[in-house]
């Protein structure tokens, strides 16, 4: 398809196998350098499984950005003594894809509260929320409130790391809706609770600086 041409080719076995190495037992600069090597040089591995959920409704772009987070925990958490990455990054993207859409399967079938049910005198829609809240969202806040979640999802590609990123999404849920603990998320990475408490008050910092330089 047109779009694999924007991914760089695959790494030979024997390029991989060196930056796998240098990722691995190499200082944190070079280590960080072979990680963001391997995620780049494999993301038409993502393109390629999130092909098969096309079918599913959901846009080709955004099912390639949910798998490149499986592609993420998968580098991060590889052991080449258990076999090729190519073939554990392939479970971890489906796992990530699967788990977004049984998400999104079990959400469909909740009442959603904007699901419109009739309208008002003056020809106005109304849906459940309107019923629930009894008054009424000034939509100038409404507007401010949106304005201000568009700056703060663009500052997670712009101040974040990978694995800072990796471990907000994780923390809070963000992708799969499902919040997950500092000790979960210590043992799917292979580090400590108390280190992923610190990157997640680091990355939280940077979100905030980042923010407040943008209002």
């Amino acid at each position: 398809m047109r779009f694999l041409k924007t991914f760089k080719k695959p790494l030979s076995a024997a390029e991989e196998a060196d930056y796998i190495s240098a990722m691995q037992k190499g200082n944190k600069e070079v280590a960080a350098e072979a990680k963001e090597v391997l995620i780049e040089r494999n993301l038409r591995l993502v393109a390629h499984i999130a092909k098969k959920y096309c079918n599913a409704d959901e846009d080709l772009e955004d099912l390639i950005s949910i798998g490149t987070i499986g592609l993420i925990k998968a580098v991060s958490s590889f052991d080449a003594d258990k076999g090729k990455l190519s073939t554990y990054a392939s479970r971890c993207i489906d796992n990530e894809l699967l788990m977004l859409l049984r998400t999104k399967k079990k959400t469909a079938k909740e009442v959603s509260l904007y699901e419109p049910i009739g309208i008002d005198r003056e020809g106005n829609e109304i849906n459940l929320l309107d019923i629930i809240e009894h008054e009424q969202t000034d939509i100038l806040d409404r507007m401010e409130l949106y304005d201000k979640t568009q700056k703060l999802s663009g500052l997670f590609m712009k101040v974040l790391s990978d694995r800072e990123r990796e471990i907000i999404f994780l923390r809070y849920g963000l992708v799969s809706g499902n919040e997950v603990t500092q000790r979960e998320i210590g043992e799917l990475l292979s580090i400590s609770r108390s280190y992923v408490s610190r990157i997640e008050k680091k990355a939280l910092r940077k979100l905030r600086e980042g923010f407040e330089k943008e209002i």
